[in-house]
């Protein structure tokens, strides 16, 4: 069975990784002419390190990235501790590290599995469009490669989707967007700050909360850099996607802040700004042959830590399931199964990726309460207190243990193992 991916992002290379474990001919087409660091820091939460563990990355992983002791939520304007989650919680309860690293380096690690494990790795594969009928992706250079399945990991602004939809599918605008910088740590050591010195000894995921806002701080790349986000209402033209941001406009942003975090603030020089955008549930994410994958059939917000670890458990599941219908086929699956299998992906996937997806924009909303009734509810639950009169319960998910346990806890290659074999007995 020969499988294309078209993207080659942190979900397509896991894809690409799955795939070729399964013993099936993968070949990545990537429309960039060379591979370049992008980025800045992403979160790798259980559910994520698991599929590191299971497709063989994790190590590679542990080499560049930082695992977390814990996770922190504090109040913007003094730093209050609100919540935490601790990485010993996080083993005993999901059964897996929560770590942090560079997106650079998160992806070099997949893209150095993929090298060793031979999978064909095509640079400069611009897709014009796909053919359906013959399962033939054309290139813009007039080049075409055909295969039994392709997968669409193309990203929010996917080529792949509009395809399968037959229109165009643009992304939607979300009313936030996020200041991304990351600085070495020797910088922050000449704030010559005690509070900002003991914050970075610590390895661990610490977040502001405040009124239309928030923030989130840790270290990457062993603790030699650290990564800080500063999410806001939007206010960048319609239709830009990112662009370099006025460090003084940040600075004014976040006027009145927690002492330690403005001094983090104020050591940033430069720093990219960045729309965040989504786009509404598709009703499908398959047709024929070709399946969609990560962002290009399911963005979230950032507000929960899982776009990256979603995007690699599909490709998790996608390998998988692709690989035991050619396995149980003596590597001759029936081209008609095909669909039906990529049809029990989608199944096994799109639940759980609209739960994060909805968990997410629920985040947005209680990350960023304004001050009042509201934010005094979440604040009380956060601390396990019993409410003040006058307060209701929030209803906020993300608190709920049993939430968490089903996001972070979850084993998706294991379902889909399950899954296929009831798929196989119904068929029989």
């Amino acid at each position: 069975m020969k499988v294309l991916v078209i993207g080659a992002g942190l979900g397509g290379l896991a894809c690409a990784i799955a795939c070729k474990r399964e013993g099936l001919e993968v070949v990545v087409l990537e429309r960039a002419n060379r591979i370049v660091p992008i980025g800045a820091g992403i979160q790798a939460p259980p559910n994520g390190t698991r599929i590191a563990r299971q497709l063989g990355y994790l190590d590679k992983l542990l080499e560049r990235g930082v695992i977390v002791d814990e996770m922190e939520l504090r109040r913007y304007a003094n730093g209050k501790h609100l919540f935490s989650l601790s990485a010993k919680e996080c083993m005993e309860q999901y059964g897996d590290l929560w770590m942090v690293c560079h997106r650079a380096d998160c992806h070099a690690a997949l893209w150095e599995t993929c090298m060793s494990l031979g999978v064909d790795l095509c640079l400069d594969m611009d897709v014009e469009r796909i053919d359906f009928d013959t399962n033939t992706v054309w290139l813009e250079d007039g080049d075409d490669i055909s295969g039994d399945v392709i997968i669409g990991a193309d990203g929010l602004y996917s080529i792949c989707r509009n395809q399968l939809l037959g229109t165009a599918s643009p992304a939607v605008e979300t009313g936030d967007l996020a200041y991304r910088a990351s600085f070495p740590a020797e910088q922050l050591k000449t704030l010559n700050d005690g509070a900002v010195d003991e914050l970075c000894s610590r390895k661990q995921v610490t977040v502001w909360l405040g009124p239309q806002k928030h923030t989130v701080f840790y270290p990457v790349r062993g603790g030699k850099e650290f990564n800080l986000v500063l999410i806001r209402p939007d206010n960048m033209a319609p239709g830009e996607r990112h662009i370099e941001g006025d460090v003084g406009e940040m600075r004014q942003s976040y006027e009145g802040w927690d002492e330690t975090l403005t001094k983090l603030i104020s050591c940033i020089p430069r720093v990219k700004k960045w729309k965040l955008c989504t786009h509404p549930e598709l009703k499908t994410w398959t047709k024929g042959c070709v399946a969609l994958l990560g962002d290009s059939c399911h963005p979230s917000l950032p507000y929960q830590a899982q776009g990256a670890a979603m995007a690699v458990e599909d490709g998790a599941v996608l390998g998988k399931l692709l690989g035991l219908l050619n396995n149980s086929s003596n590597g001759t699956a029936p081209a008609e199964l095909i669909p039906e299998v990529l049809q029990l992906y989608e199944t096994l996937r799109k639940s759980r990726t609209t739960v994060n997806v909805q968990g997410a924009r629920s985040n947005q909303k209680w990350y960023q309460i304004p001050d009042g009734p509201e934010q005094e509810a979440r604040d009380a639950e956060m601390a396990g207190a019993k409410l003040a009169d006058g307060l209701s319960p929030t209803g906020w998910r993300w608190i709920d243990p049993e939430y968490q346990k089903e996001l972070l806890g979850h084993d998706v290659v294991a379902e889909a193992v399950k899954a296929f074999g009831e798929w196989k007995t119904a068929r029989a």
